[in-house]
């Protein structure tokens, strides 16, 4: 692939739209029209951590991801500390996507069953995953395209009928109080853009299909800047117009479904199914691009031979006809599947901070990067150095404490997120008694010595 089939793979595991009508409702019932400073802080938050990951995914542009880049610049115990969390948190991720498309498809027809449903999504993009990367980037882009449409589509309605000027939305935020239009909090603004940062994540999903790119080190990091902006756009945009076009902004606040909910008002019920179904597309299609990136961690993990050594050999085998990881593949989709069976809120639970600690290592590494030459041959280097890493750590630690302070949700996500860390550091011990100290993140060309 080149940088489009990578791109298009990358922005379709973010899935603008899906976030836009899952992610962005709950900001807007927190901060209101404050939704835009949330948004807008957020990106900037998301920009630094995408100089970040292209920085370090230009040095080492390896298809298992996070926990090579950690493995290269912090140490393999880190890196592969880091491999087993996400084994375990992670694996589930792609459940929670076909949980919630089937939830969402309900919404249109009630006696759905959303189990069966999700177990179809997650077989569907499974048996798609075998295929060849460039089959899935051009499967992935229509299903893409469909998604954006529907985007463009929601942002022309809402700017088709302002009621109420962009400069209000931003110098006059207000938010519900009492069930009254009050100014937005500053608190309540900072704590949307924590919900903010996880709407534009994902777009660091193109250092996985890095070695399936043509020229990656010179490649991979314009794909992850170039992710990060599409995202930003084809969210804070529609969300922007809506809020300004909204004619009872009240309404649209208190809303669960407030795009829904505009879009029937504006353009009508079939309208705003049609929308719908294209969310749930989107959905579907998130979901085919997060099985593809799993399916090579797992088939890195092979490579770096972390597990026992009959799994390594099947987690490293390819497709003859397709050259793409298929057994690795089944395990990926076998993972979601299982996933599909429990409870949703466990799976909220799993993976509610784990790319607050991904985002932490990624700062620390690229500091680390820099300072033990590690990084030193990437063709990238981002622009600012250290602002990137030092924001991103005072940011994600103000992320942490809102966590902190979510019983339901965020607190016991942090402390799953420390059992699975401790889980996962054991397993590495144990393992690194069993390789020895030579026990390393490898590479294509480590593999190929």
């Amino acid at each position: 692939m080149k940088v489009t089939g990578a791109l298009l793979l990358t922005v379709s595991a973010v899935t603008p739209a899906a976030s836009v009508y899952v992610i962005i409702p709950g900001i807007i019932q927190q901060a209101g029209t404050g939704a835009i400073l949330s948004l807008a802080a957020a990106a900037l938050i998301g920009l630094g951590m995408a100089f970040i990951y292209a920085e370090l995914a230009s040095a080492h542009p390896i298809a298992g991801g996070e926990y090579t880049l950690f493995g290269r610049t912090l140490g393999p115990l880190v890196g592969f500390a880091y491999m087993g969390m996400n084994a375990i948190s992670c694996g589930f991720a792609p459940a929670v996507l076909a949980l919630g498309a089937g939830n969402y498809l309900r919404a249109v027809w009630p006696d759905l069953p959303v189990t069966t449903v999700a177990l179809g999504i997650v077989g569907f993009a499974t048996v798609l995953g075998i295929l060849n990367i460039r089959t899935n980037a051009v499967v992935t882009g229509l299903f893409l395209g469909v998604e954006l449409v529907a985007l463009v589509v929601l942002a022309a309605l809402g700017f088709a009928h302002p009621s109420r000027s962009p400069l209000a939305l931003v110098l006059h935020p207000v938010a519900l109080a009492g069930g009254a239009l009050a100014p937005a909090s500053l608190g309540a603004i900072g704590l949307a853009m924590t919900v903010a940062i996880f709407a534009y994540n994902g777009f660091g999903a193109a250092v996985y299909f890095s070695e399936e790119m043509v020229g990656a080190p010179s490649r991979v990091a314009r794909t992850i800047v170039f992710a990060l902006l599409i995202t930003v756009a084809f969210e804070f945009i529609p969300t922007f117009a809506v809020l300004m076009g909204a004619p009872d902004l009240k309404a649209l606040i208190a809303s669960s479904n407030p795009f829904t909910d505009f879009v029937t008002l504006r353009a009508g019920r079939a309208i705003s199914i049609a929308i719908s179904l294209g969310v749930a597309l989107a959905t579907v299609n998130a979901l085919i691009a997060i099985v593809l990136v799993f399916a090579r961690f797992f088939y890195s993990t092979g490579r770096d031979r972390a597990w026992p050594g009959p799994v390594n050999a099947a987690l490293t085998r390819l497709h003859p006809r397709f050259h793409s990881p298929w057994l690795a593949n089944l395990v990926a989709g076998g993972i979601a599947a299982v996933g599909c069976f429990l409870p949703f809120h466990f799976l909220l639970v799993l993976n509610g901070t784990g790319v607050v600690v991904t985002y932490a290592l990624l700062c620390v590494g690229v500091v680390a990067g820099r300072r033990n030459g590690s990084t030193r041959h990437g063709l990238y280097r981002m622009p600012f150095y250290p602002l990137a890493p030092v924001l991103g750590l005072a940011a994600l630690a103000y992320v942490l404490y809102a966590n902190w302070i979510d019983p339901d949700v965020g607190r016991p996500s942090l402390i799953a997120t420390i059992v699975m860390a401790a889980l996962a550091l054991a397993y590495c011990l144990a393992m690194r008694r069993r390789r020895g100290p030579a026990w390393a993140v490898t590479g294509p060309a480590e593999e190929e010595a």
